[in-house]
């Protein structure tokens, strides 16, 4: 079940992916629960795993969405640097994040 303060975190995020670890886990214990949650409203849960959740975030790309302003270059990194989607035309701030993470 989700605590409180993560039902108010929930709330509160424009578009993200959430994890759900059982009380007292560690970093490598298994996860309970992997979703999204899109303008404060979990849309989608029990997706198994965070790489999955994060292929599911290319279905915007997919089907054309526009994307919020102070999130286009988090989607531009998703789908030309890790999705590998129209990757030969970066911007220069994703440009510069794929040098750095080559390294």
């Amino acid at each position: 079940e989700v605590d409180e303060g993560a039902q108010m975190a929930i709330a509160e995020t424009v578009f993200g992916i959430f994890i759900i670890r059982p009380e007292g886990a560690e970093p490598g214990d298994a996860i309970e629960d992997v979703g999204i949650v899109l303008e404060g409203v979990e849309v989608m849960n029990n997706l198994g795993n965070v790489p999955f959740a994060v292929m599911l975030l290319g279905l915007v790309y997919a089907v054309n969405l526009s994307y919020l302003q102070e999130l286009k270059f988090t989607f531009e990194v998703l789908q030309k640097i890790l999705l590998e989607l129209d990757r030969k035309k970066l911007s220069s701030k994703a440009q510069v994040l794929k040098t750095e993470l080559s390294r």
